[in-house]
Order: structure tokens, then sequence, then C-alpha cells
């Protein structure tokens, strides 16, 4: 949400946005089922999807992003190791998870992540 409200004039497309770190909060406020966190945990491509597909539906959008990953310092409770991350793309068509692993301190995961989300959001703007 930082990265795109920073652009002047973001509100004509950027809707809002939730930061979701805990799992009620991904069930409540995105939809993310109780049986994706049981068999695949908040780290994972299906969560993710459920995420974006969540966003957008809530939002009435056109698009949802999401990110859920693990930035570190250390491994979360699922073992999903440090610089882990899956970017979901939900559009009208149905939702993409692109996987990514970043190697540093939590700030540059974290950058580099949001960089990589953009990215996949624009190439899929681009059509």
């Amino acid at each position: 949400g930082q990265r795109f409200s920073s652009v002047p004039g973001s509100s004509d497309a950027f809707l809002g946005g939730v930061i979701a770190y805990s799992l009620e909060v991904k069930k409540a406020m995105l939809g993310v089922s109780q049986r994706t966190l049981d068999q695949f945990g908040p780290v994972s491509r299906e969560c993710a999807a459920e995420m974006a597909t969540g966003v957008k539906e809530r939002f009435q959008a056109s698009f949802g992003l999401s990110i859920t990953g693990n930035a570190g310092p250390t491994a979360d409770t699922g073992g999903k190791p440090v610089g882990l991350a899956y970017i979901g793309i939900a559009t009208a068509a149905g939702c993409e998870v692109k996987e990514v692993q970043y190697r540093g301190l939590r700030e540059d995961i974290r950058l580099r992540v949001t960089q990589a989300a953009l990215v996949a959001l624009r190439s899929t703007l681009l059509g």
C-alpha cells in the first residue's frame, strides 16, 4: 500500500489494502479458508491466491494483489525459509501466483518482494 500511495494521483487507481499478518485477519478480512491454512500454511501459493481473490472481491476491484511470505529474520513456524514469498494477482480470468525467494536482511527482502509484486502487476496490466 505504501508503494502505491506514495505516487501522486494514486487514488485514481488504488482503492486500499489490508495488512493481514495474523491468521484471523487473513480469514476474516480476506476470506482465506481454515482448510488452506491447515493444509498449506499462510506462506503458500494457495494462501496467496485466496488473499488476492479476497482483495479483488471485497474491494470490488478489477485486480487484487497479495503478498504472503517470510521476511525473517528466522524461519516461520511452518518451516518456510527466510526470503520465500508468494505474489498473487487476481483478475476476472482467475488468479495467478508467482513464487519468489530472496536473501538479505528483512527490509531488503520486503523491498525486493514488493518490487517483484509491482512488476508482476504491471505485466498483468500490459497483457
